[in-house]
């Protein structure tokens, strides 16, 4: 039996002032709160009717739609139990890694954003999942069924999508545990030092960006903690140059919205082609560093170079441990390619 789905978010001080309706919608898409229960999308119309029927308080108080919010106030949203799918699957190709009765995993391409939401609700990857698998899990209600966790639209590689709510429970809790391996790997302008150590794990605070709500930042006093592990693989430069840029690898302790891209920016590492975080002008001293070839092949990049090679956890049926890594796209093939040419 579906109960429904409580939701608790305590607001930071980068939310005070904002209007309730759009605050709120953006905390659930960022995925700060907390959820008891399967994690559900809120679009900014959905959230209107949970507050018309009263399904949103604050601090234990039915909530005004156009009120601001006051650092430290409780947000709870009571999600009622999902509806049947409504959406049209669509014929979209997908790279499959593995696939049994409970789970499939892929190695997603760029541009394909998870799953659909209030700007975007059609080709998406749940568009072509519903094409592709007949039985899929609707745990996760009718615009989320079978994800169990997602990557960023332009960022490519290995994510697991489960096939069936027992599977989807259970793989859950693995990812609430963070009992998994996630292993991604970037290409970044720069080669990183850390203090002398090829390796460093970087903890800080990770919330919304108040001077800019598309990005997230580490410099907040309130947010939630993120940790990140990297270990430089590859740096790349010639006999009588500095390296300009290197291979990353990042492995997640806790997985937050943008947070590899966050962390690396923060390090002064930020990725070749992020259309958020790493873009350059063309005066700076990191987009002088590169060659005219490898310029070339950044700046046609359809997003950052950010790939999540490695996924591995214990199927959530069997108990198997199962590890998967995803080969790169042709587009950071190439660019790695070019990168050690030069």
């Amino acid at each position: 039996m579906t109960a429904e789905v409580l939701w608790t978010w305590v607001v930071p001080e980068t939310a005070a002032g904002i209007r309730a309706d759009k605050a709120i919608v953006e905390a659930v898409e960022t995925e700060d709160g907390e959820w008891e229960g399967e994690p559900r999308p809120l679009s900014r119309s959905q959230l209107q009717k949970f507050i018309e029927a009263g399904r949103v308080l604050l601090d234990g108080v039915p909530i005004s739609r156009s009120g601001k919010l006051a650092t430290g106030t409780s947000v709870q949203i009571r999600f009622p139990e999902p509806e049947p799918l409504e959406l049209i699957p669509e014929n979209i190709p997908l790279d499959i890694l593995y696939e049994d009765p409970h789970l499939i995993v892929i190695n997603k391409q760029a541009g394909l954003t998870v799953h659909p939401s209030a700007t975007q609700k059609t080709g998406t990857l749940v568009h072509a999942l519903l094409f592709h698998v007949k039985d899929l899990s609707g745990i996760g209600g009718k615009l989320r069924p079978g994800i169990v966790h997602r990557i960023d639209k332009d960022t490519t590689g290995a994510l697991v999508i489960t096939k069936t709510d027992e599977a989807h429970l259970a793989l859950s809790a693995v990812f609430a545990k963070h009992d998994i391996e996630r292993a991604y790997t970037a290409l970044c302008y720069g080669a990183p030092t850390w203090g002398g150590s090829d390796e460093y794990r970087f903890e800080s605070l990770l919330a919304r960006n108040p001077n800019d709500r598309l990005k997230m930042t580490t410099e907040v006093k309130v947010g939630k903690k993120a940790i990140t592990r990297f270990k430089c693989l590859e740096k790349f430069g010639t006999i009588d140059r500095a390296p300009f840029a290197s291979l990353i690898e990042a492995r997640l302790e806790t997985g937050r919205t943008h947070q590899v891209r966050v962390h690396l920016t923060a390090l002064n590492h930020s990725i070749l082609g992020d259309p958020l975080y790493g873009v350059p002008t063309s005066n700076q001293p990191k987009w002088k560093a590169l060659s005219n070839s490898v310029r070339e092949h950044v700046a046609n990049l359809p997003g950052q170079a950010l790939h999540a090679r490695v996924l591995g956890f214990k199927h959530p049926v069997t108990g198997i441990p199962l590890r998967f890594e995803a080969e790169y796209p042709p587009h950071l093939a190439n660019l790695l390619k070019v990168l050690r040419e030069t």
